[in-house]
């Protein structure tokens, strides 16, 4: 086995509930924040794909807040891939997790976002993003553990 974990179909691969844990560190200050809860994927009502609930709790400089993000995943434009939308139907960035990693860029206004996908085996993978700009210095790791 290598380094990373191919996966043949990302829909079915997500699919199901997962304990998740956020760091997010503000690399011009220094700071840095916190998230745990969950995500679940399960299947849209309306089309074809998977809907991302992300729930739980947020701590940032001593205060913590519940936090919730929600995602569409639906098929890509090649078999096992994924289309990432946000919740309104905007296009997020593409998924193809066949090699076991995927590197994706999201331009949002004058910030870029560039995440790194990793899967390490049937039950763990992460996310590596790391945001540029003029405001904004962020790296935001996540690690996703099958419930």
């Amino acid at each position: 086995m290598g380094e990373f974990w191919p996966v043949r179909d990302v829909l079915a691969h997500l699919a199901g509930s997962w304990r998740v844990a956020r760091t997010v560190r503000d690399l011009a200050s220094g700071d840095e924040g916190r998230f745990e809860g969950t995500t679940v994927f399960r299947p849209l009502d309306d089309e074809d794909g998977l809907l991302h609930l992300e729930s739980g709790t947020f701590t940032w400089q001593g205060v913590a807040r519940r936090a919730e993000r929600t995602l569409r995943f639906l098929p890509g434009g090649s078999p096992g891939t994924a289309d990432v939308r946000f919740a309104d139907g905007r296009f997020f960035h593409d998924l193809d997790l066949a090699s076991g990693r995927y590197v994706a860029d999201h331009p949002c206004a004058a910030d870029l976002y560039r995440g790194e996908f990793t899967v390490r085996d049937a039950d763990h993978w992460r996310t590596v993003w790391r945001v540029g700009g003029p405001a904004k210095d962020l790296l935001l790791t996540t690690d996703y553990v099958r419930e």
